[in-house]
């Protein structure tokens, strides 16, 4: 089969039943922003950040040594018994360590009171650490569509927990009142918990999804290769301090906002507005975690091929594509897409652009990064991700206090951009690819361009302004499949 095919078809076999999941839990953003005050979701948008961090930590680059380790080493069990082992005791010494020092971290963070969100976090964050070898398994066996099914899964229970602890649950106890229904009621449920049950909801879906995946966790053999183990650590390390270098750019700001913004400038109001426009560029985000579920395995199956730098350069190219794609889509109808949030959230509707680009540079540099991965110098990915990390730091410090989250926004585009970038140089100099440039500068030139010009008709919302934009949306996928008329018409035919 076709590469290109291969992989596209592997990104819709996890993709399309996560990415159906993940918009049915995107819903619950106007629930949240229409039900939560700003400042209750800052809480929500500060604590998830740490959680982000800190699973970085907890599968400190294992997934991806498992990843080259089953590659180099074919038909060795030791790799998967010795990787879930090592994640398994890892997991449970940081639930102890979490539980005993609870109220210590609570109160260090300005939770006083509410120690127990860190008790379910570290719940949360051991036993999704633990699943991340056997979802790896899966993938690396191109089981993707029980991948997909106990993913979606996941984010299903998170739905239906969280509509019945925010919606079922208040409307029960309100029309219940004073009846011995609700006596029973109050059992599993409390008004003043609020929004701690978005993570009580949390807990539940990785509780379940675990116990889904006990065929695979149960079927390993307590056998533990230390000297693997040793190498694998050795490969992993570098992509931890990778992970967590990137997750700085990624989540820090959120963790920052609240100690750079003046108090009387509300810092977990505008965390809070920042948090849930940030997930405005859900498509954009969805489209890159569905590629980079498939592509880790697919760019390490090529490596070894004798046109593995083609087909990366052409995975590039299409990349681009769909992502300005899907830049130029959500910008062309920002004032339907900004109907998801609460009207208190909508001040923060300019740092959406912004984020969509970072998250393409993002996107970009995750693509850029299968050079140091398959010429194990995983030493560079964590050499740029401090880079970034440090731009991140700097930028953060400098722009927040005078901009607010505006500030954050630039700092995120550009952190990303400055990675990818790097990463493109040293690539080209270690394990040069002959990305075609012009076509990329085309697709991604082409949907910017249309997007200043829907910036300066300044047309009212309205029908005129969606038969406008639209045209302009039609423009950008007729000039793209002009432009690849004839490679598309040879992948469709297997003739590529």
């Amino acid at each position: 089969m076709n590469p290109l095919k291969k992989l596209a078809g592997q990104t819709a076999i996890y993709g399309l039943p996560t990415i159906i999941g993940r918009l049915l839990n995107y819903f619950l953003l106007p629930l949240y922003t229409r039900v939560f005050l700003t400042e209750e979701y800052g809480v929500v948008t500060e604590l998830y950040a740490y959680i982000a961090f800190l699973m970085v930590i907890l599968t400190y680059g294992m997934e991806t040594a498992f990843f080259r380790f089953s590659t180099k080493e074919k038909g060795n069990d030791d790799v998967y018994n010795t990787s879930v082992i090592s994640l398994l005791f890892s997991s449970v010494f940081f639930i102890i360590l979490t539980w005993i020092f609870a109220g210590s971290i609570a109160n260090a963070l300005g939770y006083n009171g509410n120690s127990s969100y860190f008790v379910w976090f570290a719940w949360i964050l051991g036993l999704d650490a633990l699943s991340s070898i056997p979802f790896a398994r899966l993938r690396q066996e191109n089981k993707a569509k029980r991948f997909a099914f106990l993913k979606s899964v996941n984010i299903g229970l998170q739905i239906g927990f969280n509509l019945f602890f925010i919606v079922l649950c208040p409307w029960l106890d309100k029309i219940s009142t004073g009846l011995p229904i609700n006596n029973i009621l109050r059992l599993v449920y409390s008004p003043d918990v609020r929004v701690a049950y978005i993570f009580i909801s949390n807990l539940l879906a990785s509780i379940i999804t675990l116990v889904l995946l006990l065929p695979e966790i149960i079927s390993i053999k307590f056998r533990f290769n230390k000297a693997l183990w040793i190498k694998m650590i050795q490969y992993s390390f570098p992509i931890m301090i990778w992970g967590m270098a990137g997750i700085v750019n990624e989540t820090f700001d959120r963790i920052l906002l609240k100690h750079l913004i003046p108090e009387s400038q509300h810092p977990m109001s505008q965390l809070g507005i920042y948090g849930a426009c940030y997930k405005i560029a859900i498509l954009m985000t969805l489209f890159i975690q569905t590629f980079k579920f498939a592509a880790e395995p697919f760019f390490f199956s090529q490596s070894e091929k004798s046109d593995a730098k083609r087909v990366y350069a052409d995975v590039m190219l299409y990349f681009i594509m769909i992502c300005s794609l899907i830049f130029l889509g959500v910008m062309l109808y920002i004032d339907i897409v900004m109907g998801l949030v609460g009207k208190d959230y909508r001040s923060g509707a300019g740092i959406v652009p912004i984020l969509l680009l970072a998250n393409l540079c993002l996107g970009v540099f995750y693509n850029l990064s299968i050079w140091y991965k398959i010429t194990d110098q995983t030493k560079f990915g964590a050499y740029i991700s401090m880079i970034g990390a440090a731009i991140t730091l700097i930028l953060n410090f400098i722009m927040v206090p005078t901009m607010g989250y505006m500030g954050a926004a630039w700092a995120t585009l550009i952190c990303y951009f400055s990675i990818m970038f790097i990463s493109y140089l040293l690539g080209q100099k270690y394990y040069r690819i002959d990305y075609n440039l012009k076509k990329i500068g085309l697709f991604l030139g082409l949907a910017l361009l249309l997007y200043f010009i829907s910036i300066l008709l300044n047309l009212d919302a309205g029908f005129l302004k969606f038969v406008i934009h639209t045209f302009l949306l039609l423009i950008y996928v007729v000039v793209v499949l002009f432009s690849e008329k004839d490679k598309l018409k040879l992948i469709i035919s297997h003739r590529v």
